[in-house]
């Protein structure tokens, strides 16, 4: 079942102790797009500049990833720049220039109205209610993820958007900061009374943890003797996570289960090299192959 993503297409500048590159794509929705489509058909909305060019394009051909939405407008695309620390865990932002995507106003083509699956990518919250209200039908799963900025500059309208989804996918920083509580649990419970019903903490090398009604469930992450580049890493945890639900077609607590592992797979992968220069390689076995190998990482006897 195709699932639709909104966010951003950009280029970065990255730099971290195992190497340097001064231009590559990135941009969370086209993380989202190539992870998601591993699983399933994935519609994206975004825009680009004249300076996003056919090269840069190929990353989504031969994919099952529909570019309708993606605007082409004359001038430049959003450029973001990093340098990460020795450890991957911190950095800093050298440069953010938004451009073309200071004026980003999504609209969905006609046939992408009928979406069953939604992620809305970190985008200012009255774009992501926007979208929500361009959807035909209430989706069967609408997910957003967030960012610090917004939950300070833009409260009320996050507020009112976290009404209308069904799952919060943000960091365990962002967690504390919507929901004014520091230990996971009661921020989750906080959250819940905002609208989502579901839950997942992203926490880097720590793995990821889910909260629902029905308890918590933590994945690791998994253990890599040299990762190059964490960028875009939570965007491809996001869309292993999405994409497998969709094609898995509900929302039972096995499949949100396995749909944490299926994230935390890409995500582990994104950061072997910087980028998106693994995911164009990755192949369908080895997913699969490493999905079993995190069975392996957490199975014991009592």
């Amino acid at each position: 079942m195709s699932l639709l993503v909104v966010g951003s297409v950009a280029f970065d500048a990255l730099e971290s102790p195992y190497g340097k590159v001064d231009r590559t794509l990135g941009g969370a929705a086209t993380y989202f797009s190539v992870a998601a489509s591993f699983f399933t058909p994935v519609n994206l909305v975004g825009i680009v500049g004249d300076d996003f060019t056919e090269k840069d394009a190929a990353i989504f051909r031969g994919r099952h990833i529909d570019v309708e939405g993606l605007e082409r407008v004359p001038g430049k695309s959003f450029f973001w720049a990093g340098k990460y620390s020795e450890n991957l865990n911190e950095r800093v932002t050298l440069a953010t220039e938004l451009n073309v995507f200071a004026d980003f106003k999504p609209r969905l083509p006609e046939r992408y109205r009928a979406s069953k699956y939604v992620f809305l990518a970190n985008i200012a919250p009255d774009l992501q209610r926007d979208v929500l209200q361009q959807v035909t039908k209430r989706p069967k799963i609408a997910a957003l993820d967030t960012m610090n900025y917004w939950i300070e500059r833009s409260n009320a309208d996050l507020r009112e958007t976290l009404r209308h989804v069904d799952i919060l996918m943000i960091n365990d920083i962002e967690t504390r900061q919507l929901s004014n509580e520091h230990n996971l649990l009661r921020a989750a419970r906080h959250i819940f009374k905002m609208g989502p019903s579901t839950l997942i903490v992203k926490r880097g090398e720590y793995g990821a943890m889910m909260v629902d009604a029905r308890g918590v469930f933590c994945v690791p992450a998994f253990p890599l003797e040299e990762p190059h580049d964490p960028t875009g890493a939570g965007d491809c945890f996001a869309g292993g996570f999405m994409g497998y639900l969709a094609s898995a077609g509900n929302r039972g607590d096995a499949s949100l289960r396995r749909a944490m592992v299926y994230g935390s797979v890409l995500g582990s992968f994104c950061v072997e090299k910087f980028g998106l220069d693994r995911l164009r390689t990755l192949k369908r076995s080895e997913i699969h192959g490493r999905a079993r190998h995190f069975a392996k990482l957490t199975q014991f006897k009592l």
